[in-house]
Parts: C-alpha cells; structure tokens; sequence
C-alpha cells in the first residue's frame, strides 16, 4: 500500500489559549457597561453625587460600575494576549 502524501511544509498548529474569547468576552462586558452607562445618563434620570434617581437608574449605575472595569480587564488581556501571539508568530 503507498503511503498517504504528506505535507513539506505544514502549518504550525497553535492550540487555543483563549486569546479569542478574552477579546470577546472583554469588548461585549465592557460595551454592556458602556451601554448602562450612557442609558443612565440619558433615559434612567440620570445621577447625582449622592447616586441615581430612580431604581432603575440605580441599577444602571451598578451595572456600569461593575462592567467597565471588568470588562477592560478582560479587553486589556486579551489585547496583550494577541500582541504576544504576534510577536511570537513572527520569531519562528
């Protein structure tokens, strides 16, 4: 039997190490906080120095709070993530 052909020059296989889903994940957290942040301000009464004006404003304003760092954490990482991979990607 003649053995299958191979490949002279196959392309190296990087398993997944989560970059992908770090950069998704980070920009779909930190827009949803982005976009409680800009409801508060714009349709939920707004907020003041002692906080929201309505419930729902209150929790827009705990959604924000939460989301927008969170979520530039995750972005962040995954960000450096990618520029690693690059630069690996280019050493070899």
């Amino acid at each position: 039997m003649p053995a299958p052909p191979s490949n002279p020059n196959p392309a190296p296989s990087q398993p997944d190490d989560g970059t992908r889903q770090l950069l998704q994940w980070g920009a779909s957290i930190l827009g949803s906080g982005l976009l409680a942040g800009v409801l508060l301000v714009t349709l939920l009464g707004g907020f003041s120095p002692t906080g929201a004006s309505t419930n729902t404003g209150w929790f827009a304003l705990i959604v924000t709070l939460m989301c927008i760092p969170f979520g530039g954490l995750l972005l962040a990482l995954g960000v450096a993530k990618w520029f690693r991979n690059c630069r690996l990607g280019r050493n070899r």
